[in-house]
């Protein structure tokens, strides 16, 4: 696989929206929506077709999502990933290059596009809390909470209901915890789960499940490397020991490659750490010119959706845009549409999720809400927004 030029760009000095607008992720071309796509296109599942140029066919193909790993923590961590930083380049027969996650780059979002091949604005995960139209309230897509009905709120088959019908052999390995929830459902199911406790176990019927079909699509996951950055930081001790497990697993996985097969390495979003100060924590709870006019704050520190009371929609975005200058780019609904943060095209259904006023931060600051998130407020590690340590997430490619 060539290691092409990534053709986003990301100002080193960002200015409001007004006078620079936002990176795009690279939405049909080099994005996590793009990936299943682009493999079970080279299965001969009908309906799709390749993406990402450089990927050739594999008969058997595996995907391993590390939570919270994006492509700068591995290049700034080689001697913690020594098996993940030798595939950057041509040696141990892989390579790799990054992806852009999409926006905003969270969690719930990012398994919606891997797992159903679409852009936020088409799967309608648009952020980790979003406003469901139909009853006013805040929906919290990772936890899905409180319940909506999956099928309604995400109608699309994912790739992998699509590869199983089409005669693919189809697994996911995850924890026990995941199988029944509302997210994988939406996201994540079609064909067979096993759920396995700990991650050596799940690289091992990882590489079985592989080698079960002629044709086989297999999807594992690990979580702690995001839950270790979100409690320490990216640079902490604990997250340091993660990175190396996590690295021993992709190696363990892939030394068990059956033949005919591709293994790739990717993550949901990268991370940032943000200092515990007041000019990187501004607290939405405690700051009355944010709070004015706003009926809902959703989405996250570094990624906010603001839904605005009836009629003040445009003082709410004029008022953020002067309140954050320089340290986020701040769109109106329709702006962010019509640049494509979410995607080239929007359902209708999902235009109303999306905020009145769209906030991503550009420097390492947040916004917090120390009443109403008080747990989310206290992370050290956050992701959200398109800068690159967040946007950023690995295409690493290993093939026997």
């Amino acid at each position: 696989m060539a290691q092409p030029a990534h053709s986003a760009v990301w100002p080193e000095d960002p200015e409001p929206l007004e006078t620079a607008s936002a990176p795009l992720p690279e939405y049909g071309r080099g994005s996590l929506a793009d990936l299943l796509p682009t493999l079970v296109a080279g299965q001969g599942v009908p309906g799709f077709e390749a993406r990402i140029e450089e990927l050739a066919p594999a008969d058997r193909n595996c995907v391993f999502l590390i939570d919270g790993l994006g492509w700068e923590q591995i290049r700034s961590h080689p001697e913690e990933a020594p098996f993940l930083t030798s595939l950057l380049g041509s040696s141990r027969g892989g390579t790799g290059r990054p992806l852009t996650a999409g926006f905003p780059a969270t969690t719930a979002t990012s398994l919606a596009s891997v797992g159903t091949g679409r852009p936020p604005g088409e799967h309608g995960l648009p952020g980790y809390t979003v406003r469901d139209p139909a009853t006013g309230e805040l929906m919290n897509q990772l936890r899905w909470r409180p319940w909506t009905p999956p099928a309604v709120w995400q109608p699309y088959p994912t790739v992998f209901r699509l590869a199983d019908a089409a005669g693919v052999h189809t697994a996911q390995v995850s924890s026990p915890g995941f199988e029944q929830t509302p997210l994988t459902q939406v996201a994540l199911s079609g064909g067979t789960f096993h759920g396995r406790l700990s991650g050596e176990e799940r690289m091992d019927l990882a590489a079985e499940q592989l080698a079960a079909g002629d044709r086989s699509l297999v999807y594992t996951y690990y979580s702690e490397v995001d839950g270790k950055g979100h409690r320490f930081g990216v640079d902490s001790d604990a997250w340091r020991g993660q990175l190396m497990y996590a690295d021993r697993l992709a190696q363990r996985l892939a030394e068990q490659l059956p033949p005919r097969s591709a293994l790739y390495v990717t993550a949901d979003h990268g991370m940032v750490d943000i200092p515990f100060d007041e000019e990187s924590r501004i607290d939405f709870d405690e700051d009355w010119e944010l709070r004015a006019g706003v009926a809902l704050l959703g989405g996250e520190g570094r990624a906010r959706h603001v839904y605005a009371v009836p009629g003040a929609a445009s003082d709410v975005l004029a008022v953020w845009r002067e309140v954050l200058g320089d340290r986020f780019w701040v769109a109106g609904r329709e702006e962010a549409v019509a640049a494509g943060w979410f995607g080239p095209r929007i359902d209708e259904r999902v235009l109303g999720r999306i905020g009145d006023v769209v906030a991503a931060a550009c420097a390492d600051v947040v916004i917090t809400a120390s009443v109403n998130e008080p747990n989310e407020s206290a992370m050290v590690g956050m992701h959200g927004s398109m800068t690159p340590a967040e946007q950023l997430v690995p295409l690493i490619e290993v093939r026997s």
